[in-house]
């Protein structure tokens, strides 16, 4: 009877300790902040030339974490997928196609690397892309990784819109909820450049603003 008793005692031991590592693994969103350029409105006949991504933070046991501060970042320049361009698009983001097309790295390769960059950034977590707006960098992104990956590290919905999110909060209409209108508290002390990286890097603040601030 000892013997039963002690066993007994062990497994409720080891339930009660898997329990408590049930609870104590959990799988949180992890932010990537996201900006591109291209050289036209869609992917397919136009070519993305450029994108960043960069740590936003995450949401653990529903509280948002910052990211730690350092220069963890990626960025790529592409070769160009196509012939066709738009010269008012290469005019804002002041690329240039024929150096892209020796030097940039070929889609495939940027792709694969993003993805894995991604990966090692969120063993447990879900990644998240963040963008200011959503609508046209996250339909760039997610063509060129399902086209040259086979599928996206973001699935097909694991996105964030600052926009939405500061109408929401700010209790504004979508077209009062723009970059020139955000509120005081949100706003990056960084530049906005129209380089992917220098783009990426204040929309990762301003989404961290977002996630504390309070609306008032």
């Amino acid at each position: 009877m000892t013997t039963v008793a002690k066993a007994g005692a062990a497994g409720s031991a080891s339930n009660a300790a898997q329990r408590t590592s049930r609870r104590t693994v959990t799988i949180s969103d992890v932010y990537f902040s996201v900006d591109i350029e291209t050289d036209g409105p869609i992917p397919g006949p136009y070519s993305l030339l450029s994108f960043a991504l960069v740590p936003a933070g995450s949401m653990r046991e529903g509280r948002f974490v910052r990211p730690p501060r350092g220069e963890d970042s990626l960025y790529f320049e592409l070769q160009p997928i196509s012939e066709q361009f738009e010269p008012e698009a290469l005019a804002i983001n002041g690329l240039d196609r024929d150096r892209l097309k020796r030097e940039g790295l070929p889609p495939t390769v940027a792709m694969e690397r993003a993805r894995d960059w991604i990966a090692e950034r969120a063993p447990q977590g879900v990644p998240v892309l963040v963008a200011y707006p959503l609508s046209f960098d996250w339909s760039w992104l997610y063509w060129y990784f399902v086209r040259f990956t086979g599928g996206s590290p973001f699935n097909h919905s694991r996105c964030f819109d600052l926009k939405t999110a500061v109408a929401v909060k700010a209790k504004r209409p979508i077209a009062k909820s723009g970059h020139k209108h955000l509120p005081e508290p949100l706003r990056s002390s960084l530049p906005h450049t129209h380089n992917a990286l220098d783009d990426a890097l204040a929309q990762a603040e301003v989404f961290a603003n977002l996630m504390e601030w309070d609306g008032t």
